[in-house]
């Protein structure tokens, strides 16, 4: 049994939710706090498995008693925000500081359609509740900083001299739950000059990929932008997807590549990593290098697969460091990756396969 504690200063939401969390079977209300302060106290006296924090909170907001219940260890926390700009910006902030993932509320601050995300809550809780991601994310942050020292600029300049005949190489990035905090193991470790396009997959409600692909820019040595239809392919960027639009490749007869953004297939998640790989493959083939990170399911693990048997470089994250070990395990499994490492290794795997 999953114990779980809802924290909102709403009483219909925490209605909403108690209601949502406990249709399943292996999820229990062990209780309900109405502000950030009772949030803690709460948390220290019943020790959750899982605790559900509305952002907006009075007394204390929800990241600060988020931050108190990670730090003393007591459970992972999941964020339940607004689908608003500001929103965006207070979920980013909340996952920098320690959140495992978050909830968004379909209809807004008080939302009486939280029903509509009964699925995504019940899954996300039981991850978190399996994740041990308290623990996991606290090592994933010191390792982060060694790795960044580790990595001189001297090692990416030698490196940066054997990177030829790299026009036909492109990376394909797919990433979910954990992945708004994990990804920045990876792409600040990349130099300014990689000499091809990076492709990212972040599955994430619409309205947050803007607010996402700002973040990037500013933390990375790449630029990173959103993309839009139509948009052009220059080697060196990072092409973020836009939530709820596919991220697909036309190629030219003059050879230009150029951004579609397509709501079809349908698919569990738009956008899709299988989808977004399947399209980078079909016009980089066996340059195409593909990163498979944490997540839920088994989006992008097909592709994978394909990719490996084509010739092209897979890299799958491990255990270690994975929050959620669900997509990257499953390609895994099915022999669909030729190098497994930490989110904190990976960009220096990047890197050699492009060289």
């Amino acid at each position: 049994m999953i114990n779980v504690l809802i924290c909102d200063d709403s009483a219909l939401m925490r209605r909403s939710l108690k209601k949502i969390v406990e249709s399943d079977r292996r999820l229990n209300v062990i209780g309900t706090a109405r502000d950030g302060e009772d949030a803690v106290l709460k948390a220290r006296e019943l020790r959750p498995d899982v605790v559900t924090m509305d952002i907006n909170m009075p007394l204390l907001d929800g990241i600060s008693a988020m931050q108190h219940i990670v730090d003393e260890k007591i459970a992972p926390v999941l964020m339940v925000s607004s689908l608003t700009q500001e929103g965006a910006e207070a979920t980013f902030e909340s996952l920098a500081l320690g959140a495992f993932d978050y909830i968004a509320k379909p209809g807004g601050t008080v939302s009486v359609n939280m029903e509509e995300s009964a699925r995504e809550i019940i899954a996300k809780i039981k991850a978190a509740a399996d994740s041990k991601s308290v623990s996991k994310m606290r090592r994933s942050g010191r390792q982060r900083a060694v790795s960044a020292v580790r990595t001189p600029p001297e090692s990416l300049s030698t490196r940066r001299k054997s990177w030829k005949g790299t026009s036909g190489r492109a990376v394909a990035i797919g990433i979910s739950t954990g992945g708004p905090k994990t990804i920045f193991d990876v792409l600040p470790l990349i130099p300014a000059d990689l000499p091809v396009p990076v492709f990212l997959v972040q599955h994430m409600p619409v309205g947050f990929t803007a607010s996402y692909a700002k973040r990037i820019d500013a933390a990375s040595p790449m630029s990173c932008v959103e993309v839009e239809a139509g948009m052009k392919i220059e080697p060196g960027g990072i092409y973020l997807a836009r939530a709820g639009r596919h991220l697909t490749l036309f190629k030219k007869a003059g050879g230009e590549i150029v951004v579609r953004t397509p709501t079809r297939p349908e698919h569990q998640f738009i956008p899709s990593v299988n989808v977004m790989m399947e399209s980078v493959f079909n016009v980089y083939g066996g340059g195409t290098v593909a990163v498979l990170m944490t997540g839920m399911g088994d989006d992008g693990a097909d592709m994978m697969v394909k990719i490996t048997e084509a010739g092209g470089h897979t890299i799958a994250e491990s255990e270690e460091t994975a929050i959620v070990f669900g997509m990257p395990h499953e390609a895994i499994l099915r022999g669909g990756a030729n190098v497994v490492a930490p989110s904190w290794d990976i960009a220096g795997e990047i890197i050699k396969a492009v060289a």
